[in-house]
């Protein structure tokens, strides 16, 4: 198998703490520095950091910026009113399927900055700039690879981060939640994907090694990819590729509150397909009731009819095996179900997402 052939510019800091590293969408990129559970324990309780440099900044810019979000996005970037705000949504095919998820942040009407995933940032480079071409736009599109990208999280993040980094230590330097702000060479986004607070901090890479150095020293954990799955995974969070891809539309992906069809003069790229066709499957959480772990692409077999899993592993701030499930509508939180698991029916409840906020349990 070929190894992966692209680094992040901390890569030599995970290889000297003794990460475990393995191929992540061609990237070389840590899966843990030794145990996940103790790293997912540091961000639900105290402060972690992923190195998430391998997903891409793209600055979009020009008079039609907004229009062109507009007709691009399944959210509608117009309700975005204050510099810095960010908004999470969908880029469709025509046909109503996912191409990717992203968070899109207004830096003015005419300039905006989107980060995409690491896994479908070439598809996503050229299917924007199809559009650009195809609309007219005077719209001009930048990736940014001069960036890395850390994020900070936990209840104690931003405070050990301000320790770490100046920039935080000024009067615009903590930005509101699901805001950003730029900060000299810096853009400082309060998101994440974990489901508590913290800082996404994109750095130039000249820069990246001596914050990622200054932020351990602050005392804050090194976290690899294997903690930030299941985090997300409690955090009821999609991971793209898994829980919808372009097969799958955002309405039978739980994703139908990223979808603003409010005014009826915004025809996005989409839309028409997603009006032709309502949700027909639930996506909701499932908690193990027998012995076992849930995985993805497990069947499922409910009083409305069958599905399966997207996603699943064993929670470490539950102590349960959970996962998410698409299953026929009108299946409803509360709902018993059995799973095969490895061929054994295991008992299993459907909940409603997430599973876990700031740290505390939203299940029974």
């Amino acid at each position: 198998m070929q190894s992966p052939s692209k680094l992040t510019p901390l890569h030599d800091r995970h290889v000297a703490a003794g990460a475990r590293m393995v191929d992540f969408a061609g990237w070389d990129m840590p899966v843990n520095y030794g145990s996940q559970i103790d790293e997912h324990h540091a961000v639900r309780t105290d402060a972690g950091m992923f190195d998430v440099s391998h997903m891409l900044a793209l600055d979009l810019s020009g008079s039609d910026a907004t229009p062109f979000l507009r007709a691009l996005l399944a959210n509608d970037v117009a309700k975005l009113k204050t510099p810095g705000k960010a908004l999470y949504s969908c880029m469709l095919t025509e046909a109503g399927g996912v191409i990717d998820d992203l968070i899109v942040y207004r830096i003015s009407d005419s300039e905006y900055r989107t980060v995409v995933n690491a896994g479908t940032a070439d598809k996503d480079v050229a299917w924007i700039r199809k559009q650009i071409a195809t609309l007219g736009a005077n719209v001009s599109l930048e990736g940014r690879r001069d960036l890395a990208m850390i994020a900070i999280q936990g209840p104690n993040a931003i405070e050990k981060a301000s320790r770490a980094i100046p920039e935080l230590n000024t009067a615009r330097g903590i930005p509101a939640p699901f805001s950003g702000v730029r900060l000299g060479d810096l853009f400082i986004a309060r998101t994440g994907y974990t489901g508590e607070d913290g800082l996404e901090v994109s750095v130039p890479v000249d820069r990246a090694a001596v914050m990622w150095d200054a932020l351990v020293s602050a005392g804050v954990r090194p976290c690899g990819l294997g903690a930030r799955d299941t985090l997300r995974l409690e955090a009821g969070m999609n991971l793209y590729g898994q829980d919808m891809d372009e097969a799958v539309s955002p309405l039978d992906a739980g994703l139908a509150w990223t979808v603003d069809m409010r005014d009826p003069d915004r025809i996005f790229i989409g839309r028409a397909a997603l009006e032709a066709k309502p949700a027909s499957m639930a996506m909701l959480g499932l908690v193990l009731l027998d012995k076992g772990v849930l995985r993805a692409h497990m069947p499922v077999f409910g009083p409305d009819g069958a599905g399966e899993t997207t996603s699943g592993s064993f929670s470490p701030t539950l102590q349960k095996s959970i996962g998410f499930a698409r299953l026929p509508l009108p299946t409803a939180p509360g709902t018993e179900v059995e799973v095969d698991v490895r061929g054994r029916r295991l008992k299993a409840m459907t909940v409603k997402l997430p599973f876990v906020r700031n740290g505390k349990s939203l299940i029974d």
